[in-house]
């Protein structure tokens, strides 16, 4: 091909087998002349030519089959002087394609189809049983024991599952490998050396050059922080048991595994090693079987695993209790037996008191002082409660003055006195010597002033000894995270750790570091994510950060997707991304309604697209329909359905597709809001703010009562209510009322609501002006309480002067006793002589006025008669028959002229 692009003929040259592979895989090469994102497409589909202005260009070819479809032509001697510049690119460029096509087929050769799945498992199935095959045998065939490593060794046979949390990428099996010995956790050999040493350079980084290489720091395990020697820093790669140096690959054996007995002493140490193959992850218990008794050994030695062979009998232990009397009563149980919980009556250890106590507990102490008389006989012991003797009296031999220069022997009687030297003990300050006498009692505090250092040492100043001396200055050191400064003040140098969070992204990218801040590189992400299949039942579980990059697990459970159309069931196939292949059923879709769809299937059916392109004239031939795959809305159903009016006044059956609610022209009748009047609406949709709302109440939609409120008010109060018709109690009334007070003087304005809701006690105090009441009382006195409601009191206690009846004698004293006739005053001798006299010159003064007065009557009763007596004359003339009065007609007014007269005078 290389020939006859160089040749630049016409006719088609041979393409070689690896174009024609690279055509196929999508990745052919480019011509140097077809430059651009289509070039490898235009190369694959047709062939170079020459335009019409001498350039090249891309000619259409002809469909053909065989290895001709990828020949390429290319034009003549136009074009000659970019061939000889191409070639050399054109040749890289098909290598690459040829490189790629070919790594394309062994990643197609190597994946595994699900046969090949198939196959693995079984062979993994096989595998395990022959790790498990000593284990079960032992145990015959119980392998419930075996979980957690079995979940290991799972992790270790599926492809991505073991991750090292170091640098965050997968453990394969040809990598060399290092397990920690707490957590089991996998990592890269070169990771964990790498960790080991940085994890040991940061440790002893702030040691000094003579202190470097004396002690043997630990590193952490990055999972557990389990801590290792520097000796143990791994150093070679070996199998999980430890026998083996890099182990050999072997497909028939767990990855990374030896192939033998594994024989790793059991945790805890039972004397028995592990009798599985070399495997990851703990050691299962022990199934070795032993004859062992139980813990109180009254029962039978039984056989059981070795893993297990603690066991009780339940019967009662029987042992006797550290108090030698009792026996344990408890199940037969491990370890020790607990204190005996009887109580018993001791004495205490001076014999004085008996109490009762627990069994467990027979040494005790009363609270009384021994007083017991020492040897001296002068004093008595202060111990509280002992055993033994005193002892002698602490104030007897030889005793020391208070600064102990001085020792004196003196009876027990007497105080030993101060020496008179100077006491010389040494301060609290450590440094000067007390100045004062000989003294008891603590010395006093250094007050001596002298040169002090700050604790950093920048700065001195003279001041008393016994007060501690810190500057202001701040540590500008950097503390052991290398990052930040100390900024402690006066700080001795000895900075305290960085108390910041580190907060640095982790290798996950999901997390931030949460220990505090420190150099080097952080921990892993101790956080595992699960990755799973598209139904979520398989799943393996990967270190935080690795599933943006790992494959999901394969699914061998079906698909648990819901058919693409509404048919109940589908094609069986297994779990899988993307969607499930269209259904090719009768319909049968349940529709919105609830009904079975009449018509065939028609979620993907082939619709005609018209339109799209409106011709330009009638010239203009019609092109060809265009259908596109959709789904087709099914047909109205005719089912007839019982609908419920608006108002739910009524149901009436109406076809299923336009079975709505209606109205049925009645009034609404819902209760409205204010809870007194109903909607005079048409009936009409109403929307149910709350689902669990009577069906009878009104909704937004109904009307809005106008009405005033006409509800009863409280009593005594005149107004109206100030809201429009509305459920519930009316308002409080809040205007004010003008009332005139209890005595009619002053008008008040009280608000209605304290008047109506005030009790009889209350409303007295609401109405009253608090002026003094104007009323009088029956005495004649104003009342002398503030304004009030009913009659005044009557206990008027205003002062009056009371006489005697000659108005000779007076006396001062309260009007409501008067009004009561509890006091009086009687006239005395004196009032009554003289009282005696006046009425018998009253009585002669009396008849001397009467006697004048029937005079002066009598001369007027004759002065009338004269008179009289002419008109009577005339009268007889007139008259012919006289009337003949009686006496007292005719005496009548003399006699009661005199009597008036002297009931005057009387008066």
């Amino acid at each position: 091909m290389e020939a006859q692009w160089r040749q630049g003929g016409r006719g088609r040259g041979r393409a070689r087998p690896g174009d024609e592979l690279a055509a196929r895989s999508g990745a052919a090469a480019r011509p140097p002349a077809a430059r651009g994102r289509g070039g490898a497409r235009a190369a694959a589909a047709g062939t170079v030519g020459e335009g019409a202005s001498g350039e090249c260009r891309i000619l259409p070819s002809t469909r053909a089959a065989g290895p001709r479809a990828g020949e390429l032509a290319v034009a003549r001697s136009p074009c000659r002087w970019r061939e000889l510049s191409s070639l050399k690119k054109f040749d890289e460029i098909k290598k690459a394609n040829q490189a790629a096509a070919k790594k394309l087929v062994e990643d197609q050769l190597s994946s595994s189809s699900e046969d090949d799945d198939e196959d693995a498992e079984v062979k993994q199935g096989k595998i395990l049983d022959k790790t498990f095959t000593v284990y079960t045998s032992q145990t015959d065939g119980d392998a419930s024991e075996l979980e957690r490593t079995r979940q290991y060794m799972n992790e270790a046979f599926q492809s991505g599952a073991m991750t090292c949390l170091i640098c965050i990428a997968s453990v394969k099996r040809n990598q060399a490998v290092w397990s920690c010995c707490g957590c089991f956790c996998i990592f890269h050999l070169v990771c964990i050396q790498k960790w080991a040493k940085d994890s040991l350079f940061l440790v002893s980084s702030p040691l000094t050059d003579d202190d470097f290489g004396k002690k043997d720091y630990p590193w952490p395990c990055p999972k557990c922080r389990f801590e290792y020697k520097r000796s143990e820093t791994p150093s070679k790669y070996y199998c999980y048991c430890g026998k083996v140096e890099n182990p050999a690959v072997d497909p028939w054996l767990v990855p990374h595994s030896c192939g033998q007995i594994c024989e790793r002493e059991f945790k805890p140490s039972c004397g028995h090693k592990c009798l599985l193959l070399c495997h990851p992850g703990p050691c299962p218990p022990c199934p070795k079987m032993v004859t062992t008794t139980c813990h109180c050994k009254k029962a039978k030695p039984v056989p059981r695993r070795c893993s297990a062979k603690e066991w009780s009998c339940h019967l009662p232990c029987g042992r006797t209790l550290l108090c030698g009397q009792h026996a344990c009563e408890n199940p037969c149980h491990a370890g020790d037996c607990q204190p005996c919980p009887r109580v018993s009556k001791q004495r205490c250890i001076c014999g004085r008191q008996t109490a009762e106590r627990l069994c467990a507990s027979p040494q005790w102490q009363c609270d009384q002082v021994c007083g017991k008389c020492l040897p001296c006989g002068n004093h008595t012991c202060e111990q509280v409660c002992h055993a033994g003797p005193c002892g002698d009296c602490p104030r007897s031999g030889k005793r020391s003055c208070p600064c102990g220069k001085t020792k004196f022997t003196l009876p027990c009687t007497e105080d030993v006195p101060t020496c008179g030297d100077s006491c010389d003990k040494v301060l609290e300050c450590g440094i000067h010597k007390c100045s004062q006498r000989c003294h008891r009692g603590p010395c006093e505090i250094c007050r001596q002033e002298v040169e002090k250092q700050c604790r950093c040492g920048k700065h001195t100043k003279r001041m008393p000894c016994h007060k501690p001396y810190l500057c202001e200055t701040k540590c500008t050191k950097i503390r052991d995270c290398q990052k930040h400064q100390c900024r402690r003040k006066c700080c001795s140098g000895n900075c305290a750790p960085c108390d910041q969070v580190c907060g640095r992204t982790l290798g996950c990218r999901n997390h931030k570091c949460p220990s505090g801040c420190h150099r080097g590189s952080c921990n892993p992400c101790p956080e595992t994510v699960d990755v799973k299949c598209n139904c979520g039942k398989s799943v393996i579980k990967v270190p935080c950060g690795r599933e943006r990059t790992i494959k999901p697990p394969k699914c061998k459970q079906l698909c648990s997707r819901p058919p693409t159309c509404h048919h109940s069931t589908q094609e069986k196939h297994y779990c899988h991304f993307g969607r499930c292949p269209p259904c090719r059923q009768p319909c049968q879709k349940t529709l919105t309604c609830g009904h079975l769809c009449p018509v065939s299937c028609h979620d993907e059916a082939l619709v005609k697209q018209t339109g799209l392109h409106p011709s330009a004239g009638p010239w203009e031939q019609p092109s060809e329909p265009a259908f596109i795959q959709t789904a087709l809305p099914c047909p109205p159903c005719q089912v007839p359905i019982p609908v419920e009016c608006f108002g739910q006044h009524e149901v009436s059956p109406l076809p299923c597709h336009a079975a709505n609610p209606y109205s049925c022209k009645r009034f609404c009748g819902r209760l409205l809001d204010c809870q007194n009047h109903t909607c005079m609406k048409e009936c009409h949709h109403v929307t149910k703010l709350n689902s669990s709302a009577d069906g009878k109440k009104a909704g937004p939609e109904c009307s809005q009562c106008e009405e005033e409120c006409t509800k009863p008010r409280p009593a005594g109060c005149p107004h109206r209510c100030v809201l429009p018709c509305h459920p519930g109690d009316c308002p409080s009334c809040l205007q004010m009322l003008k009332i005139k007070c209890h005595c009619k003087l002053s008008v008040l304005y009280i608000e209605c609501l304290k008047l109506t809701c005030a009790d009889l006690k209350e409303k007295e105090l609401l109405i009253s002006c608090r002026n003094q009441c104007p009323k009088e009382l029956p005495c004649g006195h104003r009342c002398k309480e503030i304004c009030h409601s009913g009659s005044c009191p009557l206990n008027c206690s205003q002062k009056v002067k009371l006489r005697c009846l000659c108005k000779r004698l007076k006396k001062e004293v309260q009007c409501s006793k008067i009004e009561e006739g509890q006091v009086s005053l009687e006239c005395d001798a004196l009032c009554k002589e003289m009282k005696q006299k006046a009425y018998e010159i009253k009585e002669a003064e009396a008849k001397a006025a009467l006697e004048e007065e029937k005079r002066r009557q009598q001369a007027e009763l004759e002065a009338f008669e004269n008179r009289l007596k002419g008109r009577r004359k005339n009268k007889r003339r007139k008259d012919e028959v006289e009337v003949e009065q009686s006496s007292w007609q005719k005496y009548k007014n003399l006699i009661m002229l005199p009597v008036f007269g002297v009931a005057v005078v009387m008066v």
